[in-house]
């Protein structure tokens, strides 16, 4: 797909310094721009490609200056960085752009699924699902009976969303992700033999939740799993049975969360945090990556460790941690001479 230098322009309400005929069909970096490619330069540090670029265009701003002559299409607009991130939603939009269905699929006689749909090649949409307008269903998706989707949703290939979720509007799940399947909950008999518990509950994700390749999010035993609105989670990440995540709250890669944890509001969560079950964590909450959570946090608290503890006393006491070598040298050259004058 080809766009000339005005169309671009016209999108981001720009100007075209070049030829307005000029045309790309591709993305660069800068440093790295073939004829053909578009590019942008908002940070002065790499304004000297400008000048090696092979870019065909590139979007700059509108204070930029040439010191001499380029061949490439300048697309001046009042912020680069952001008009070329407005320009890759927009690119995305269009190239996500599929409707219609392949073949072969499966959808139940009772399934019901609103205008402009997608429905990719394998596809499975069981009893009972409601499907709202503009959504773009990958192949080999799995929808179980009685699932709800709201509009503007799209599943990539490969993601398995179990009986009873419900999913809102504007969400976006990436492969591999698996919605609703069993939380981890058995109980031992007098043999000492684990027998699982039902696990009757169901998930309910919000409005504009983006959740990241092979992540799992578990049905509650009872009641519900809430991904509240606006959430975004990385890859690989675990939510067990009963969570709850507060609307806002970010989430890095391969943290596990383990059952009945309540996460507020506009928490962010770096990776590879693991959280005990049945916590409290408020609102506004920071924890560094790689933290262990053990207790409950309340609203604000930074924190960071395993068991994690307040950031600015981590910080502190690491460089005491780091120097322990030294310190117990120290006490015992004292010990040493506190014993030779006893002597």
């Amino acid at each position: 797909m080809k766009f000339t230098a005005q169309q671009i322009a016209d999108i981001l309400e720009g100007t075209v310094v070049g030829n307005p005929d000029e045309e790309v069909s591709t993305l660069s970096k800068i440093e790295e721009g073939e004829k053909g490619s578009l590019t942008f330069l908002s940070n002065p540090k790499y304004n000297s490609f400008i000048y090696t670029t092979n870019a065909s265009i590139a979007i700059v701003n509108n204070d930029f200056k040439l010191e001499r002559d380029i061949f490439t299409t300048l697309i001046k607009v009042e912020n680069a960085y952001k008009s070329f991130s407005k320009l890759l939603e927009f690119y995305n939009e269009v190239k996500n752009n599929k409707l219609g269905r392949e073949n072969p699929h499966f959808i139940s006689n009772s399934a019901k699924i609103g205008k402009n749909e997608y429905i990719g090649a394998f596809a499975y949409i069981g009893e009972n699902v409601t499907i709202g307008e503009n959504v773009k269903i990958y192949p080999n998706c799995y929808i179980g009976d009685n699932t709800v989707i709201g509009n503007n949703c799209i599943l990539f290939a490969g993601v398995k969303i179990y009986s009873e979720t419900q999913i809102g509007n504007y969400c976006k799940i990436h492969s591999g992700c698996i919605i609703g399947s069993d939380g981890f909950g058995f109980a031992p008999n007098e043999e000492g033999e684990y027998k699982a518990i039902p696990q009757i509950g169901n998930v309910i994700i919000e409005d504009y939740v983006d959740i990241g390749s092979a992540s799992t999010i578990d049905r509650a035993t009872l009641g519900s799993t809430i991904i509240r609105r606006g959430v975004k989670l990385d890859n690989q990440i675990q939510i067990a049975h009963n969570v709850e995540v507060g609307k806002n709250t970010v989430i890095a890669a391969q943290t596990g969360i383990a059952g009945s944890t309540k996460i507020g509001e506009n928490c962010m969560i770096g990776g590879q945090v693991g959280f005990a079950g049945h916590l409290i964590i408020g609102n506004n909450v920071k924890i560094q990556g790689q933290s262990g959570i053990t207790k409950n946090l309340k609203d604000g608290d930074k924190v960071q460790g395993t068991p994690a503890m307040n950031y600015s006393d981590y910080s502190k006491s690491y460089v005491h941690f780091r120097n322990l070598p030294k310190i117990v040298a120290k006490v015992s050259e004292i010990e040493k001479e506190l014993n030779t004058q006893k002597q």
